[in-house]
């Protein structure tokens, strides 16, 4: 079950990255995660959002290049060796993790993770059949 992330391509220069978010907050989209990546010249800005195809519309609209890909939303158990235990699953089903970010949510035993992986069909039955809880995208987006 994947959910959709936009990344969003800035310059990195002062105040791109506040005026991109600016952009999302004026359309009354809500953040659900974040990641942010940069390199000397630009930065990748990657969003969870609770109305992915409205920021995306937007965000063009505004003239940011960004791109909608699929993601994993998963819930790992929030205990030394949960994440790593979950991602040798992965690894032994051959899924290729190509990065992945933690997001906050009102939980006390589990932690939330967003995991982009080079087959979502692969990466998703390894982890069903091993008893780890993928979140619906009306259970993220609603967050």
């Amino acid at each position: 079950m994947t959910i959709e992330q936009l990344s969003i391509f800035l310059e990195n220069k002062p105040g791109k990255l506040v005026e991109a978010l600016e952009t999302l907050r004026e359309a009354k989209i809500d953040l659900r995660a974040l990641s942010l990546a940069d390199t000397a010249d630009f930065g990748i800005l990657r969003v969870i959002v609770d109305k992915p195809g409205k920021a995306l519309e937007v965000l063009q609209e505004e003239g940011y290049l960004v791109r909608s890909s699929e993601v994993l939303p998963i819930a790992v158990s929030d205990k030394p060796g949960g994440l790593s235990s979950v991602l040798r699953i992965l690894a032994d089903a051959g899924a290729d993790v190509e990065y992945a970010y933690a997001f906050v949510a009102h939980s006390h035993d589990m932690a939330y993770v967003i995991i982009r992986v080079n087959d979502n069909a692969v990466a998703e039955k390894a982890l069903k059949d091993n008893g780890i809880q993928l979140l619906s995208p009306e259970r993220v987006y609603g967050m």
